[in-house]
C-alpha cells in the first residue's frame, strides 16, 4: 500500500535502473572534478595551504575532521566542499561512513544534489544514518518526489526506519501539502508505537497545519503527553498559518500558564498573530512586556515582529522606540520600519530611515527594501532619487534576481512622467511578466497623448502566450475616456471582457461603467449596472451617481441613491455623500440636501472633512447661509478649503460683509489664491474701495499679485469702485494675462462708457493670439451697448459664430436687446427677440421691459410684462416696473391694480440700501 501511494508522486521508483544510472553519472562527474582539481592543484582560497598537509595520514585526517565540523556549523561553499572531498580521497579517509555521510549533507547544503546521490550510491554498506541523510538532502533541495521514492525504497527494501526518518519525510509532506501521504506516515507512526516521541508529534502538528487540516493538528497536539516549547510553537504557528490568530494567542496564554517559558520563535509568532487583528492590540502590548521580562527585547526576530505589530496598529511612535533601541539591526529590521512608516503615511521619515540604512554599512538594502522605497519616489515625484536607486540596483545586481524591482522602477518612471526612461527600461528588460505589461499599459493609458501607444502595447500583449488578468482590463480601460473612437475601442474591450470570463466580476463591470460614463454613454452604464444588480457594491452605485452628476442628471443621481439605500440596503461612503450633496447643490434642492445631511450624521460620516466641505457648498448654493455657518462652526475639523467655501459662498449669496468677516478670522490658515479672490469679490460687491485697497496691500505683501485670477478680480474691483485708472495699471502690470484678465478690463472700459477703448483692447487681445470666449463677447457687446456703438456691436455679434464658432447664448441676446432699447429702437428689439432660433429666456424679455419703461412704450411694455408674469410669477421687479410705467403715463388705476397683485400674491420686494465708508480716527 505504501509503495502504491508513493508511486503516484514519482515515476523514478518504477525505474530503479534509470535512477541508479543518473546517480552513477553524477558520481563519475563528481569524482572526475575532484581528481582533476586535486591533480592540478586547483584548491580554493579557504584551503591555501592544503599542499603542506600531505604529510602523515593522521595529521591529514585530523585536518579533514576538524574542517568537516566547521562546515557543518557555518555556511557551505561548494568549492570548499569539493576541495575537502579531494583531500579526503587522497588521505583515504573517505571510507569512513561518518565522513561520507557528512559530505553527503554538505553537498546538499551547497545545492549539489547530484553529488550527494553519487556519494550515496558509492557506499557499499548503507546504514540508516546514510539513508536519513540522503532523504534529507532531497528535501533540502526541494526534490520532494525523489525523497518520497527513497523513503519508499528504505521502508519496502530494508524494512527499517526510525523517528528521524519519519520526521524528515513529514517535513517534505508539509512542504508539498500532500495530506494523504501525511496520513500514511501518521499510520506508520502509530503502528510502530512511535507516537510518544515528542519530535515526531511536533512534526505531525506542523505537517497537518501546513496541509490546512488544523483540527487534526490540534488533535495531535492535545493527545501529546509531553509538550516542549517546540510543540507550543508549532501549534501557535499552525493557527496563524490557517488564519486563526485568536487561537494562536490562546495557545500562547496556555503555554505561559503551563510553566513553559516562551522563546523567540513563540514570541515572534504570537506578536504576528496580534498584528493580524486590532482586537488583540492590548494583548500584544502585554506580550511586549513579557518580551522585556524574558530578556528577548534585543532579539532581532522578536523586535522585527514588534515593529510590524505597532505599525499595523498605527502606533508609529512605539514602533520607532523598538526600532531605534535595537542594537543589532538586520536588513529585516530596516525593512519593517520603512514599510511601517510608508503604510502610516510617514513617507518623508521613511526616506530618512532609508538614507540612514545606507550610511550604516552593516545592513545594505536588499530587493525588499527597494520594492518598498521605490513607490515613494513615484508618489512624491522624486525622479532624481528614483534614478539613483535604479543605479544602486544595477550596481548590486538586484534588478536581475527578480522582476519586482524593474516593475517598481517602471511604475515610478511613469508616475514621474519620465516616459522616455520608462520606455527604455521596458525595452531593455530581458524578460517581462504580466505585471510588467499591466504597469506600462496603465501608465500610458493615463496620458491623453499616449492612448494609442497603450492600445498598441495591449494588442502586443494579446499576441504573447500570457493570459491577461483582470488587472489588464483595468489598466487599458482608462485610455477610453472622450472621443467616439475611444467608445468603439471600449466596446471592443467589453466584448473581450466576456471572452476572458470577467463579465460577472463586479470590479470589471464597475470599470466598464466608468468607461461608458466618461465616453458619454450613460445608458450603457445603467444597463451594465442592471446586469449585476444583485451583487452590485457601493463602488458600482458611486460610479453611476458620479456619472449622473458629471452629466447634469442630478435628479437621477438622487433616485439612484434612494434605490441603493432603500432597496439594496447598501451603506454609503464618503464618495457617495460628497457627490449626492453636489447634486443637491446643483439642483438647488435644499430639502434633499438636508435629508442627505441627516443620513451622513446618522452614519458618523458627517464628521468627515470632505463631507463637511460638500455640506458647506450645498447649503451655500441653496442660499441657506445660516445652515452653512452652523456646519462650519460645529465641525470638529476644518481646513483651508472650508474657509474658502464660506468666503466664496457668502460672496455669491450677496453677503460680502460676512465674507470679509470670515476672511479676517483666518488666524491659523494663510489665505491662498481662492481666499483672496473671494475677499476681493466681496469688496467689489460692497463697493468698498478702502477695504479693497487693504486686501490689495495684503496681496502685495504675500506676493500673490502675479496670480492671473487675483489680478482679474482686482481689475474688476477697482473699475466697479470707480477707479478705472488703477484698474488699468493693475492690468498693465500683470505678469501673466489670462483671457479672464482681458475680459475684466474690457468690461471695465464698458462700465465707464469707453466703448472705443474696449474695442481697441479686444483687437489687441486677438493680436496676442488669445482666443475670445463667450464671456469676452458678453463684455464687448455690453461695452458697445453702454457707448451706443450699434454698428460695432452687430459686427462682433455676427463674427462671434462665423469666425470663432461661439454660439450666442441668452446673455449675448440680452446685450443686443439692451443696446437697441437704449437707442430707442424698441420695435427692432422686439423683432430681434421674435427671430431668435430658441425660446427667449426671461432675462431677454426683462431687458425689453426696461427699454419700454425708459421710452414710455406702454403697450409693448404691457404685453412684455404679461409674458414675464407667466415665466417668473414671483419676480417682484417686473410688477413694480409695469406699475411705475403706468404711473408715469398717468394710468393710476392700472398702477394701483398691479400693486394689488403684489399684495394678493404675497410678494415682497427685496429692500434696497445705500452705504458710505466712514474712516474713524
Amino acid at each position: 500500500m505504501l509503495r502504491a501511494l508513493f508511486t503516484s508522486t514519482s515515476s523514478s521508483i518504477s525505474k530503479p535502473r534509470h535512477l541508479l544510472l543518473i546517480r552513477s553519472n553524477a558520481s563519475a562527474r563528481c569524482a572526475h572534478v575532484s581528481s582533476r582539481r586535486f591533480v592540478h592543484g586547483m584548491h580554493p582560497s579557504p584551503c591555501p595551504n592544503a599542499h603542506y598537509m600531505l604529510g602523515e595520514m593522521p595529521q591529514r585526517a585530523t585536518f579533514i575532521f576538524n574542517h568537516l565540523k566547521l562546515l557543518k556549523q557555518g555556511s557551505t561553499n561548494h568549492d570548499v566542499v569539493v576541495s575537502l572531498h579531494s583531500l579526503s580521497l587522497k588521505a583515504g579517509v573517505l571510507s569512513d561512513a561518518s565522513v561520507r555521510t557528512s559530505f553527503l549533507g554538505l553537498y546538499a547544503r551547497a545545492w549539489d544534489l547530484r553529488s550527494s546521490l553519487a556519494l550515496f550510491d558509492e557506499m557499499d554498506e548503507k546504514d540508516l544514518i546514510s539513508w536519513n541523510a540522503v532523504i534529507s538532502a532531497c528535501v533540502v533541495n526541494a526534490q520532494f518526489n525523489l525523497s518520497a521514492t527513497l523513503f519508499c525504497e528504505l521502508v519496502c527494501g530494508f524494512g527499517v526506519f526510525d523517528s528521524t526518518t519519519v520526521v524528515i519525510a513529514l517535513s517534505g509532506v508539509a512542504r508539498t501539502c500532500e495530506l494523504k501521504h501525511g496520513l500514511v506516515l501518521h499510520g506508520m507512526i502509530v503502528k510502530k508505537r512511535l507516537d510518544f516521541d515528542v519530535f515526531l508529534c511536533n512534526a505531525l502538528v506542523d505537517m497537518y497545519s501546513k496541509c490546512r487540516d488544523l483540527s487534526s493538528s490540534e488533535g495531535v497536539f492535545e493527545g501529546m503527553q509531553v509538550k516542549d516549547v517546540t510543540s507550543w510553537n508549532s501549534i501557535m504557528h499552525g493557527c496563524l498559518y490557517n488564519g486563526c490568530p485568536v487561537d494562536s494567542a490562546f495557545y500562547f496564554r496556555e503555554m505561559n500558564q503551563s510553566g513553559i517559558k516562551a522563546d523567540q520563535v513563540g514570541l515572534s509568532c504570537v506578536i504576528s498573530a496580534c498584528s493580524s487583528l486590532k482586537e488583540l492590540s492590548g494583548f500584544g502590548r502585554s506580550v511586549h512586556g513579557l518580551v522585556i521580562k524574558l530578556g528577548h527585547n534585543e532579539n532581532s526576530s522578536v523586535a522585527n515582529s514588534l515593529i510590524s505589530f505597532y505599525s499595523r496598529n498605527e502606533d508609529v511612535e512605539d514602533a520607532r522606540q523598538v526600532f531605534w533601541k535595537l542594537v543589532h539591526k538586520n536588513v529585516v529590521s530596516w525593512n519593517s520600519m520603512i514599510h511601517g512608516l510608508v503604510e502610516n503615511g510617514h513617507v518623508c521619515e521613511a526616506l530618512d530611515v532609508f538614507q540612514e540604512m545606507q550610511y550604516r554599512m552593516v545592513s545594505q538594502p536588499d530587493d525588499i527594501t527597494l520594492v518598498t522605497i521605490i513607490p515613494i519616489f513615484g508618489e512624491l515625484r522624486l525622479l532624481g532619487h528614483g534614478k539613483s536607486i535604479h543605479g544602486f540596483a544595477i550596481r548590486k545586481e538586484l534588478d536581475s534576481k527578480n522582476l519586482s524591482i524593474p516593475n517598481s522602477l517602471l511604475d515610478m518612471y511613469l508616475k514621474c512622467d519620465d516616459l522616455i526612461s520608462a520606455d527604455i527600461l521596458f525595452n531593455a528588460m530581458p524578460s517581462r511578466d504580466l505585471i510588467t505589461w499591466n504597469t506600462i499599459i496603465s501608465g500610458y493609458s493615463q496620458s491623453d497623448s499616449l492612448k494609442k501607444e497603450a492600445r498598441i502595447l495591449f494588442c502586443e500583449l494579446l499576441q504573447t502566450s500570457m493570459r491577461c488578468s483582470l488587472a489588464t482590463l483595468l489598466a487599458i480601460l482608462p485610455s477610453c475616456n472622450t472621443t467616439p473612437d475611444d467608445l468603439n475601442f471600449g466596446r471592443a474591450l467589453h466584448s473581450w471582457n466576456y471572452k476572458y470570463g470577467f463579465a460577472n466580476i463586479v470590479s470589471a463591470v464597475n470599470a466598464l461603467m466608468s468607461m461608458y460614463i466618461n465616453c458619454g454613454d450613460l445608458t450603457a452604464a445603467f444597463l451594465l449596472l442592471d446586469s449585476i444588480l444583485i451583487v452590485s457594491d457601493v463602488v458600482s452605485w458611486n460610479t453611476i451617481i458620479v456619472g449622473c452628476v458629471q452629466n447634469g442628471h442630478h435628479k437621477d443621481a438622487l433616485e439612484a441613491f434612494e434605490y441603493m439605500h432603500c432597496s439594496l440596503n447598501l451603506h454609503a461612503d464618503q464618495i457617495t455623500f460628497v457627490n449626492l450633496l453636489s447634486a443637491c447643490g446643483n439642483f438647488e434642492s435644499l430639502f434633499h440636501g438636508r435629508i442627505i445631511h441627516g443620513l451622513a450624521l446618522k452614519s458618523s460620516i458627517g464628521s468627515d472633512l470632505r463631507v463637511t466641505n460638500a455640506l458647506l457648498t450645498m447649503y451655500l448654493r441653496c442660499k441657506d447661509t445660516e445652515s452653512a455657518a452652523a456646519v462650519f462652526q460645529f465641525s470638529p475639523t476644518i481646513n483651508l478649503c472650508s474657509w474658502n467655501c464660506m468666503i466664496s459662498g457668502l460672496t455669491q449669496n450677496k453677503e460680502g460683509r460676512k465674507a470679509l468677516e470670515y476672511f479676517r478670522q483666518m488666524e491659523n490658515f494663510e489665505p491662498d489664491e481662492m481666499s483672496l479672490v473671494g475677499a476681493v469679490c466681496a469688496c467689489t460687491q460692497l463697493g468698498n474701495l478702502r477695504q479693497g485697497v487693504e486686501v490689495h496691500a495684503y496681496i502685495l505683501r504675500s506676493q500673490h499679485q502675479t496670480n492671473m485670477f487675483i489680478s482679474s478680480a482686482l481689475v474688476d474691483m477697482y473699475s466697479k469702485c470707480g477707479r478705472l485708472d488703477i484698474a488699468a495699471r493693475v492690468f498693465q502690470h500683470s505678469v501673466e494675462k489670462s483671457v479672464a484678465s482681458w475680459n475684466a478690463m474690457i468690461s471695465a472700459y464698458g462700465y465707464h462708457g469707453q466703448g472705443r477703448k474696449a474695442i481697441e483692447l479686444f483687437s489687441r487681445m486677438s493680436e496676442f493670439g488669445l482666443k475670445p470666449t463667450k464671456s469676452t463677447y458678453i463684455a464687448i457687446l455690453s461695452a458697445c451697448s453702454h457707448s451706443g456703438l450699434i454698428d460695432e456691436a452687430w459686427k462682433h455679434y455676427n463674427c462671434m459664430s462665423l469666425e470663432f464658432g461661439i454660439k450666442p447664448t441668452a446673455e449675448h441676446h440680452v446685450c443686443i436687446v439692451d443696446m437697441l432699447g437704449r437707442a430707442g429702437m424698441i420695435s427692432e428689439a422686439f423683432e430681434f427677440i421674435n427671430k431668435l432660433p430658441v425660446q427667449p429666456e426671461s432675462g431677454i424679455w426683462g431687458a425689453l421691459l426696461s427699454a419700454c419703461f425708459d421710452h414710455g412704450n406702454v403697450e409693448m411694455g404691457k404685453s412684455t410684462a404679461e409674458n414675464l408674469f407667466c415665466m417668473e410669477p414671483v419676480n417682484t421687479g417686473y410688477y413694480i416696473t409695469l406699475s411705475n410705467m403706468y404711473a408715469c403715463s398717468g394710468m393710476w388705476s392700472n398702477a394701483v391694480s398691479i400693486r394689488g397683485l403684489i399684495q394678493d400674491r404675497k410678494l415682497k420686494k427685496p429692500p434696497g440700501f445705500s452705504s458710505i465708508n466712514v474712516r474713524l480716527q
